[in-house]
């Protein structure tokens, strides 16, 4: 078996090491097994549909570690592309391919609002009265059952034009698209500021999703954000949350 090689990007919850022709993804030490399988059995389905995604080959413990053997992927990622001013030819494209993945089902994964009602549950900052809100504002938000990606960004596309490949499928699930593009959007917020609401009306052109019912998940989006643990956005995630109307 090939021995680990050079580290070819890092995130969060993993690295990624090439590892012969393939790619290694390792998730960080102490990390479960699970998350490992669930991804795989995401990428597998994504394969099954025969959507731009790398093949999993193995999944296991890698000197305590584990992870995923998968197909290496080439090129430099879309936002490379973008900065320090993205063409709106990439913002076009990078929503041209986020609709190709809504118009795929979301058979065989979990479901994209009982995951936000269980983040909003979790998150630790937000008071009871606002948490309870939010949570039926959830409820009355529409259902969907859309292969959602739930972490499209433009770090997660690599290569360009036709050869474009999504990355990252660990939170893969079935709802309503309105819900991951106002995903996409809160992630565009804090790292490309510049293109966050252009995506959205763009994505909206090439669509029957109007804008207002995108931004119309934010308050939800934002909240369950909080659960994730990133410090540097709770304020704006807590202002955003709180702009969930009141109802009479």
């Amino acid at each position: 078996m090939s021995e680990i090689g050079r580290l070819l990007g890092a995130g969060k919850e993993a690295e990624v090491f090439e590892h012969g022709t393939l790619a290694l993804k390792l998730y960080r030490p102490g990390r479960p097994k699970a998350p490992a399988f669930r991804e795989a059995a995401n990428l597998a389905i994504a394969e099954k549909l025969s959507l731009p995604a790398p093949r999993v080959h193995v999944v296991g413990d890698y000197h305590g570690r584990w992870g995923l053997l998968m197909d290496r992927v080439t090129g430099t990622s879309l936002a490379d592309e973008m900065t320090p001013e993205p063409p709106l030819s990439d913002i076009k494209q990078m929503a041209a391919l986020h609709q190709r993945l809504h118009r795929e089902p979301g058979t065989g994964l979990p479901s994209l609002k009982a995951r936000l009602s269980i983040h909003i549950r979790q998150a630790k900052d937000l008071q009871h009265a606002l948490r309870d809100r939010l949570l039926a504002d959830l409820q009355a938000l529409p259902d969907g059952d859309r292969l959602c990606h739930f972490d499209f960004h433009p770090w997660n596309i690599l290569g360009a034009g036709g050869d474009m490949t999504i990355i990252d499928w660990l939170d893969a699930c079935s709802g309503n698209p309105a819900a991951d593009v106002c995903r996409t959007y809160l992630l565009l917020r804090r790292a490309l500021p510049s293109i966050a609401e252009a995506y959205v009306v763009t994505y909206a052109k090439g669509s029957d999703i109007s804008s207002e019912k995108i931004f119309a998940w934010l308050p939800v989006i934002s909240a369950a954000r909080l659960a994730e643990n990133v410090p540097e956005e709770n304020e704006d995630l807590l202002h955003l949350a709180a702009l969930a109307p009141v109802k009479e």
